[in-house]
């Protein structure tokens, strides 16, 4: 655990759960897993308010407890998933491409709360719809489950472990934390609940009854209620299936900017059909045949089996190894090679960061050692046709920076200069390692700014609220042009330009912390796969 992601993580616990829980889960990071006691204790925090923390780190999965042989429950803070939430605005945007409206909203509401119930997360999603259609227009539970139960059968959703149930009968006392079991084969299960109903809209404060009537009605509603039908069965977004389908539409971009878009047509078809069967870690897809590829392309694309022979063979074929053949059987049986698809995204990445930092005759220094392994000055200079003296700095220049590695090779025990070879080389992980390092502090300090931001324009934003507030009641009322001109003078020209500003400061840096969240996504998923396939 670096400096860098200790900051980010206790940067992003603070922008999303605020100071108390910032500090909890910060303190978890730094010391590893401890008691409800310690935490307490170190922090300097009440035990109730260090209880409410873990509960909000639970429930949105930042945090797990583990039962110790003496009795003693432990709590440990988990990073890589605190690291996530900078990349909840990429989930719900692919949901809502995916599956509209409803799908976005469904995955909103999953993460900002959690972990839900079916029948919570369809009524809330109904009635956030039924607000922003038009006047007589609601919006129906079954359409929202039916977009529900799409989501849990492509597993972009699933179910949370669960408590086993217990005997009431049994007289032994309950455990100190409840284990919790997951079932591989109701994971993605939806319960049949058969929700009849529509959206609700807010009432307005016109509409509502006098208070002591309101508050009887909710005292009988809550009587009469019985537990719904899925109490007790929670859902929560599965973030692997997002990774992915991210990873899977990276290497169909990669394809398209190789060969053509009927390539990477292929390559999305094959992704797609063992995009269920194959885990989100695994080096490689599940082979598939020519016969089964041609089947499942799309309607639109008409090109005839022997073309698609040809493009297979030509995908194969490729230095680059993204698509491989596993054996002749049903045409050809050919499997996309995720490992080495992964290692060229970074090996691209690396390339176009020493080519905008270092300029191009770096980046073709760089390309060099990665396609001749190792070099010494000597031959890189040939090699590359670049002047000695200015190839020395180059590499001393990347050196430093450590996108480039030494290697010395004594000829004699003595390891003198004069009888050693000295080898330029590129490691792409420690490279890719290094550089995602960096990513991490430059999310860090956008946050940073995006915080200063704000807090300077504090007074201005606050105005422009109440102006805003201020001019929906009177609309709502139904004021006349000249007074709702009269409240929008309250904010000045330059006022206005200085608001404009700010939006557009805080736009670019939103958009800057998504581009370097694609940086990291790449980086991470070499580094994972390359980790595990050691």
């Amino acid at each position: 655990m670096t400096q860098a992601e200790i900051k980010l993580c206790s940067l992003l616990l603070l922008e999303h759960f605020g100071e108390i829980v910032e500090k909890i889960g910060t303190h978890l990071i730094k010391t590893g897993s401890q008691p409800l006691r310690m935490i307490a204790n170190d922090t300097g925090t009440s035990l109730d308010q260090v209880k409410k923390a873990l509960c909000v780190l639970i429930q949105h999965n930042l945090v797990s407890y583990q039962l110790q042989k003496r009795g003693i429950v432990e709590y440990e803070a988990l990073c890589s998933r605190v690291l996530r939430i900078l990349r909840y605005p990429r989930y719900i945007y692919t949901a809502k491409t995916l599956y509209s409206d409803m799908g976005e909203l469904i995955v909103e509401e999953l993460l900002l709360n959690g972990k839900m119930t079916m029948s919570a997360v369809v009524q809330k999603v109904a009635d956030r719809l039924t607000e922003t259609m038009e006047d007589g227009k609601t919006t129906d539970y079954a359409e929202v489950s039916n977009t529900f139960v799409r989501l849990a059968d492509t597993h972009f959703i699933q179910r949370c472990p669960q408590a086993p149930e217990t005997s009431k009968t049994s007289d032994a006392p309950p455990p100190p934390a409840p284990t919790l079991e997951t079932n591989e084969k109701d994971m993605y299960m939806v319960p049949n609940l058969n929700l009849i109903g529509k959206g609700k809209r807010r009432r307005s404060s016109g509409d509502e009854d006098s208070g002591e009537h309101k508050a009887k009605k909710q005292k009988q509603d809550a009587d009469s209620k019985e537990p719904p039908r899925d109490d007790g069965i929670y859902w929560q977004v599965n973030i692997d299936r997002f990774h992915q389908h991210f990873r899977d539409q990276a290497i169909v971009s990669a394809v398209a900017n190789r060969m053509d878009q009927t390539s990477s047509e292929i390559v999305r078809t094959m992704l797609r059909m063992s995009e269920i069967t194959t885990s989100s870690n695994a080096p490689y897809t599940q082979p598939l045949s020519s016969n089964e590829i041609f089947r499942s392309l799309p309607a639109g694309y008409n090109i005839v089996k022997q073309i698609l022979d040809q493009y297979l063979t030509l995908l194969a074929d490729d230095p680059l190894e993204f698509v491989g053949k596993s054996g002749d059987s049903g045409g050809g049986m050919y499997i996309v090679n995720l490992h080495k698809a992964l290692a060229s995204l970074a090996t691209a990445t690396l390339e176009s960061i020493v080519q905008e930092r270092f300029g191009s005759r770096c980046a073709r220094i760089f390309r060099l050692l990665l396609r001749k392994k190792h070099l010494e000055q000597k031959q890189v200079e040939d090699f590359a046709m670049v002047p000695a003296k200015e190839a020395k700095d180059m590499l001393y220049k990347m050196l430093s920076e450590n996108f480039v590695s030494l290697q010395e090779i004594p000829k004699t025990p003595d390891h003198a200069p004069s009888r050693t070879f000295y080898l330029y080389m590129v490691n792409t992980l420690s490279s890719a390692r290094m550089l995602l390092h960096r990513c991490y502090k430059s999310v860090a300090n956008l946050i940073e700014r995006r915080q200063y931001e704000t807090k300077e324009n504090k007074r201005l934003l606050e105005k422009s609220q109440r102006v805003e507030a201020i001019l929906a009641s009177m609309q709502a009322t139904g004021a006349e042009d000249v007074q709702l001109q009269e409240v929008e003078e309250m904010i000045t020209a330059p006022e206005r330009q200085q608001l404009e500003s700010l939006k557009r400061n805080v736009n670019k840096i939103d958009a800057s912390e998504n581009q370097v969240d694609e940086t990291i996504f790449v980086l991470e998923s070499y580094i994972e796969s390359t980790v595990k396939k050691l």
